[in-house]
């Protein structure tokens, strides 16, 4: 991918984000697809609109999008290019009007998570990156940032965000066992990553279920090319292959030494 398609996909992501803000400004619905899933009509309008526009911009790619039916991807497996998209990460958060959501586009090509922009609209910034080309944030005042994973490799040293809205009492059981310098909660899995690839947190860990494909592609491709690593908590790359779409092992990110200090945490007994 060239820079000039990572900020196609910039503008996209932008032009979602303000039509999920002007909902955002309005009394809106809620409506649920299960139990604690909730969805409005920012989601699918953002769906709607990242979709058609990739379709134009990037016809011969397969789209996997949260807010799409699962007939419109069928087959996706078998195609090279594959945009995985979450119109609206952070519902719950949005739905609690905290801020904490995103709007996510990766690109899969072949089994690597390539290029990912992730936008958060209530602060006006951009997050992209693609390998080869590098990772950048842009700041609401146009300024454009080259970032970095940290480069803090002891777990003890380390500052670790988590999930707001999904604190098990395992997660806080392994927490504990780290014994990290501080634990964030927050909401959205991209905007947690995105943290991570510019250096505010050390690691972003998720334990078991941890969402789907659509909510890890654009991080995964942005941590990795601000040179970090991204995994399940078992240490395997994650497989945006696989049948299903869901994330059973959870997740890590981090720069590739505190990746692997921390996967030797896990992998220890709980006391």
């Amino acid at each position: 991918m060239s820079l000039a398609e990572l900020e196609a996909l910039g503008r996209i992501a932008r032009d979602a984000g303000r039509g999920i803000m002007r909902v955002y400004g309005s009394e809106f619905r809620v409506d649920y697809k299960s139990p604690g899933d909730p969805v409005t009509d920012a989601d699918r309008e953002a769906n709607a609109l990242i979709c058609e526009r990739l379709q134009s911009e990037f016809p011969d790619a397969a789209i996997v999008a949260e807010e799409s039916a699962p007939e419109l991807y069928a087959g996706y497996q078998a195609r090279s290019h594959v945009f995985f998209v979450d119109p609206l990460d952070g519902t719950r958060e949005y739905v609690a009007r905290n801020g904490q959501f995103v709007v996510m586009i990766g690109l899969l090509v072949g089994d690597i998570a390539t290029l990912g922009v992730v936008y958060a609209p209530t602060t006006d910034t951009l997050w992209c990156g693609a390998l080869g080309v590098g990772a950048f944030r842009e700041e609401a005042d146009g300024a454009k940032i080259e970032i970095n994973v940290s480069d803090v490799v002891a777990p003890e040293a380390a500052r670790i965000t988590v999930s707001r809205s999904r604190r098990s009492d395992r997660l806080k059981g392994v927490l504990s066992q780290i014994g990290a310098r501080q634990v964030v909660p927050m909401g959205s899995a991209g905007l947690k990553g995105s943290h991570v690839a510019d250096g505010r947190a050390d690691a972003y860990l998720a334990l078991g279920p941890a969402g789907k494909h659509w909510d890890a592609c654009a991080m995964d491709a942005l941590v990795s090319a601000a040179g970090g690593q991204v995994s399940d908590t078992l240490g395997r790359p994650l497989n945006y292959r696989s049948e299903a779409l869901d994330l059973k092992d959870g997740l890590l990110a981090a720069n590739p030494e505190l990746h692997r200090a921390l996967l030797g945490r896990l992998s220890r007994p709980q006391q």
